[in-house]
């Protein structure tokens, strides 16, 4: 049997340990020279530490999570000769594409796991085919090892377009095959609805530039709402409560919570109006299914609060508003949104909403139309409070006005049941008494 070769954590530099962030080999592959290994983070970078020969995987020393130094070992590999086939990162960059070599540019092929099963070819559609010949530079220049980089050339797949799923936003082969088989599912240009994808640009031509890559939580929430803005037929309902009462209230409420350290915000008060409201027009509590021809109504109250953080926007769910007081929603919100900006939620902490709150007031704006968070059917924005003149039949009085913008799905909700809701919402908020009823 061939002697294995340690591979091992080469000089990183003036750090005792550094974590290992991704572990982008398994046991049995086979790496070539260069071929990235591992990724490590110290708290200034991350860094790939590469292959330094060509060899198959036996043994792997580490796991994500595990803090290495100099000269740990990170694997074993027993060598194997270098074939005239292996593609060093230097020959990658003069190569032109390979689906330009074969004969026939549309075929996609599948991923190695099922070599066996032929794959239907996409259709010819050069200006919309996600899987169309494409300069060298776009590959070579995308976040991912130069394996990746080399799976994602022989399929034709333009990493640009794939979103990354690995620390940092690394684009894994797992990724690259994930845009493969949606490719294939789809019609020739389906995901674009038809319409001429967006020409590239080279702003540098009038100015210098820099190229600032977004959050994760930015290009998840991008593709959400994308989604749902091109699925969903939105309406928005504007109307607006008139809150005076209400906030002279919250005040008085506020002293006598104070000792207790707790603060109610109009936040509080919206909730619960919400629930009350749903539970008078139930058909906004509900989900369309899959096939679109079912309504799934819910008889439990979780409301979704629109967060903004550094990273992008985040919508935490508050569960079982309906059997919550003021005070409880308060310290939950004070809660949910300390561990939205500090990066804390869990998945599970933004999923099962029934509908959701965005509200604005906090920042400004008059109006503005929210989209629906799917698979909800409606969403309500909340703009600034201003006092304005009311004419209360025999004068002009300062009234506290409070802008509300409701956005739904008019696949379910139509026209006369969302202003009948926004309606009935003003009228709650209008007088804090009918909370209580």
């Amino acid at each position: 049997m061939t002697e294995l070769v340690d591979i091992k954590v080469p000089d990183i530099g003036d750090f005792d340990a550094v974590e290992v962030i991704e572990v982008m080999v398994s046991t049995g592959d086979t790496v070539q020279i260069e071929d990235s290994l591992i990724t490590v983070e110290s708290d200034k970078a991350a860094m790939e530490i590469p292959s330094e020969i060509n060899g198959i995987v036996r043994e792997i020393n580490i796991n994500v999570g595990d803090k290495v130094a100099q000269g740990n070992t990170i694997l074993r590999l027993e060598p194997v000769a270098d074939t005239a086939s292996s593609t060093t990162p230097k020959e990658e960059t003069n190569e032109t594409v390979v689906t330009q070599k074969e004969p026939a540019p549309e075929a996609v092929t599948v991923p190695p796991t099922e070599p066996s099963k032929p794959v239907a070819a996409i259709k010819d559609n050069s200006k919309s085919s996600p899987t169309a010949a494409l300069p060298v530079a776009s590959i070579n220049h995308a976040h991912a090892s130069p394996a990746v980089r080399k799976f994602a050339r022989e399929l034709g797949v333009d990493l640009n377009r794939v979103s990354g799923s690995g620390r940092s936003h690394r684009i894994l082969k797992e990724d690259v095959q994930t845009f493969v088989k949606q490719a294939l599912s789809q019609p020739a240009a389906a995901g674009s609805l038809g319409v001429e994808a967006m020409p590239d640009v080279d702003f540098s031509q009038w100015g210098e530039v820099e190229s600032l890559p977004l959050s994760k939580i930015n290009v998840l929430t991008g593709k959400f709402l994308h989604r749902n803005w091109v699925s969903i037929p939105h309406v928005t309902q504007f109307d607006e409560a008139d809150i005076t009462d209400l906030e002279a209230f919250r005040k008085t409420a506020n002293q006598d919570y104070a000792d207790k350290g707790i603060k109610v915000t109009l936040l509080s008060f919206i909730m619960k109006a919400v629930v009350s409201t749903l539970k008078e027009y139930p058909r906004f509590n509900t989900s369309l299914d899959n096939s679109g021809l079912n309504l799934i109504q819910k008889n439990y109250f979780h409301i979704g609060i629109a967060v903004s953080t550094a990273d992008g926007l985040v919508v935490p769910v508050i569960r079982d508003v309906d059997q919550k007081n003021l005070s409880d929603l308060a310290i939950e919100l004070r809660e949910v949104s300390g561990k939205a900006r500090e990066k804390k939620l869990k998945p599970s902490d933004m999923q099962g909403g029934c509908f959701t709150i965005s509200s604005l007031g906090g920042i400004g704006g008059t109006q503005f139309t929210p989209i629906v968070n799917a698979p909800e059917v409606a969403i309500l924005g909340v703009s600034r409070s201003k006092m304005q003149p009311v004419w209360n039949g025999s004068e002009f009085e300062p009234r506290l006005m409070c802008p509300l913008s409701l956005s739904y799905d008019h696949r379910v909700v139509d026209g006369a049941d969302g202003a009948a809701f926004a309606a009935y919402l003003s009228r709650l908020l209008s007088d804090v008494r009918r909370l209580l009823m």
